[in-house]
């Protein structure tokens, strides 16, 4: 595999399934003449067929939901080239008479999410609204044509008085988004139900078809101590009864997201976690609560000490949309969400009392050592047919050992060891069978704090000669690699190099103690991991010392361009949008002051606080930097900005050492999975480049 050949990559990235369980619909994501396309597909469950194509044309059509009676598909479709607004759109499932229940309708911009009323005869969704925040001038209301001028789109100022004003893949948060509801026999009924100056996210129905509940954060110091808590609204109440304003319904200590009500409308499932001002060794968890707001919040997943979610990192995801990991619920007593543990993210699931609300049957993870849970598996995202047997079957889109996003099903019902995954579509992996694919093994490098797991991904038939080897670490750092490469790997093992992914200390994956050592030591006990994993497969005779290599994204880029400042065994290096002076990316980062807090890594406000940022900074070892270093950079990381690797490669250029600094255009922190293609194609060529000029 060549980096031209990103351009026939698919992923295939969303599922919703009807709720008899008959057919599942999907969006299939493809290039095509330079630009992403994203297509609705119906997959039959029921017996082995091609997958009907539903939508077509220069268009990204995503959040496919199913409505309750299975005959239609509401979902959000936006043009190729992002200009216009994304708009609600409803398609049968036969492929026949697409609609627009919302064409015509103002006071809004782009919709980012829809939801069916439990009877289906109405539509909630969220979009962008006015009034602008911060902006100095006039400009053009939201969603009108005039808007989509770039030269009216520009702003006289911005007067900013909140540290939330800007996001990664956002840019300026110039406007929120709110929550609307449209009858669907009555397309003139646009209403919007919540305002304010704060956004929503996630919403849900209750059974009831009056409340609609979503993750907020309505608290006044919402840009200094950001926590989401979950909040309903009645969208039949009129605008001056008390039902009509946000009452919060489960709230905790830290944040929590993605709620669902159970199907009887008596408890409410969310993430979260419970802890005040937690630190990253605090992993989200599955909290339950009642409906109605009364009582405690109950934290179901804490025996597990994993996350909730899907916490390890394969860009075979695609990366262009939210996972959706649960929780969802499968009848009034169950609850099914995904649990990371390890390098993998496997669907689970819960049984309570249904008037008590407490734990009848739950998820064990029984040995810890073990060499991993049943089944090399990550779940990106997840679905649920209520009405259609086997009672516990769960559809889902993630990777099975290497293999691409496909649809799978499990039975729950069956116990963990005996648990098989079914295929219903191949259509998402198969563009992998054009190329040679890696041989992953999986093996325990003795670390210091017990053993680290590790992927070996290798060229078939390598055996263990001693090649040209590149470490790739992963991000967060609460990340972790999954059984399944990302791209980047299938080109590096494609062009003859063996890629050692050594899951160091501070991912979530591996519970509180994996976390802990490495907080407020950046630089430290994760770079001894690091070291580690290079002294096991040289010692094996798997790596060539003389030819190693080092790359690492975001976090993975900081250890990089720490671990060129303090070790010279790197024959080359290749940093990307990473860190290199924690001073600086404190109020750099569209996230800095909340992200050091909750990692220990230090704060501007002592002098004592500002040692330990700068101690943990790569740009104080930028004299020892000898090995050629590549520096990668979205010019509109907000992250990870460019602003701060700046500084290390102007350091080293007057100390004139080996060094590239290549920026990348309006692209955000994560573009080399889901950057404009030819962005992505650039950045590949460059890594193969560089480490075949240095380490051949």
């Amino acid at each position: 595999m060549r980096p031209a050949d990103i351009a026939r990559v698919v992923v295939v990235e969303e599922i919703d399934v009807a709720r008899d369980g008959s057919q599942a619909v999907v969006v299939r994501r493809v290039v095509r003449r330079g630009e992403y396309e994203g297509h609705l597909f119906a997959v039959d469950l029921a017996r082995r067929s091609s997958p009907r194509r539903l939508t077509d044309g220069r268009v990204r059509d995503t959040w496919p939901r199913v409505s309750p009676d299975g005959r239609t598909v509401a979902f959000i479709r936006s043009g190729v080239d992002d200009e216009r607004p994304s708009e609600v759109c409803l398609i049968g499932v036969d492929g026949r008479r697409l609609r627009r229940p919302t064409r015509g309708a103002s006071g809004f911009g782009s919709v980012h999410e829809v939801a069916w009323s439990p009877d289906g005869t109405r539509l909630a969704f969220v979009a962008e609204v006015d009034p602008l925040r911060f902006v100095v001038g006039d400009r053009p209301p939201v969603g009108s044509r005039a808007a989509r001028d770039p030269k009216l789109r520009t702003p006289t100022a911005r007067r900013i008085t909140r540290s939330d004003w800007r996001w990664d893949e956002v840019g300026h948060r110039d406007r929120w988004a709110h929550l609307f509801v449209v009858s669907l026999d009555d397309p003139t009924s646009v209403r919007q139900v919540t305002s304010g100056d704060w956004g929503i996210a996630n919403v849900t129905w209750h059974p009831d078809g009056r409340t609609v509940a979503f993750e907020a954060d309505l608290y006044a110091d919402a840009d200094l101590h950001p926590r989401t808590s979950i909040w309903a609204v009645d969208v039949d109440a009129g605008p001056r009864s008390k039902r009509s304003r946000p009452r919060e319904l489960l709230g905790a200590g830290g944040p929590v997201s993605r709620p669902a009500f159970s199907p009887d409308g008596r408890w409410l499932a969310a993430v979260g976690v419970v802890d005040t001002e937690p630190l990253d060794d605090v992993s989200p968890g599955l909290l339950l609560a009642r409906a109605d707001g009364t009582g405690a919040t109950v934290e179901l997943s804490a025996h597990l000490d994993r996350p909730i979610g899907a916490w390890c990192d394969t860009d075979l995801h695609g990366w262009m949309v939210h996972g959706r990991t649960g929780p969802t619920w499968l009848d009034e007593r169950t609850i099914v969400a995904a649990i990371t543990d390890r390098g993998r993210s496997l669907p689970e699931c819960w049984t309570i009392d249904g008037s008590t609300g407490a734990v009848v049957d739950e998820p064990v993870i029984s040995d810890r050592s073990s060499s991993g849970p049943w089944a090399d598996v990550t779940t990106h995202q997840l679905a649920v047919a209520p009405d259609a047997p086997p009672v516990r079957r769960v559809l889902l889109l993630g990777t099975l050992s290497g293999r691409a996003m496909d649809v799978m099903s499990v039975d729950l019902a069956v116990p963990t060891d005996e648990r098989r995954f079914r295929y219903h579509s191949t259509f998402g992996s198969a563009w992998q069978r054009r190329f040679v694919q890696p041989e992953m093994r999986r093996i325990e490098v003795p670390g210091a704090a017990g053993p680290i797991e590790t992927w070996v991904a290798s060229p078939p038939g390598a055996g263990d000669a001693a090649l040209p080897t590149v470490v790739d670490v992963h991000g967060g750092p609460l990340g972790g690699w999954a059984p399944s490469p990302h791209i980047e790997v299938i080109m590096l093992v494609g062009a003859g190099y063996r890629v050692v992914l050594p899951n160091i200390r501070g991912g979530a994956g591996y519970g509180a103690d994996w976390i802990r050592p490495q907080l407020g030591d950046w630089g430290g006990v994760d770079v001894d991991d690091v070291h580690a994993a290079v002294d096991h497969v040289v010692g094996l005779g798997w790596a060539d010392a003389e030819r190693l290599g080092v790359m690492g994204l975001s976090y993975g880029g900081f250890v990089v361009n720490w671990i060129v400042g303090t070790s010279d065994r790197f024959r080359a290096a290749v940093s990307e949008n990473g860190v290199t002076n924690q001073v600086a990316v404190w109020a750099g980062s569209d996230s800095g002051p909340e992200y050091c807090r909750a990692a220990l890594l230090g704060d501007p406000y002592s002098p004592d606080g500002v040692e330990r940022l700068w101690r943990q900074s790569p740009l104080r070892h930028v004299a020892d930097i000898r090995t050629p270093l590549l520096m990668l950079q979205a010019e509109a990381d907000l992250r990870c900005p460019a602003s701060d690797n700046e500084q290390l490669f102007v350091a080293l250029r007057h100390l004139e050492r080996t060094v590239e600094y290549v920026l990348y255009p309006e692209s955000f922190h994560t573009f080399a999975s889901n950057g404009r293609p030819d962005r992505r194609i650039d950045r590949m060529e460059r890594v193969l480049d560089w480490f075949g000029t240095h380490l051949d």
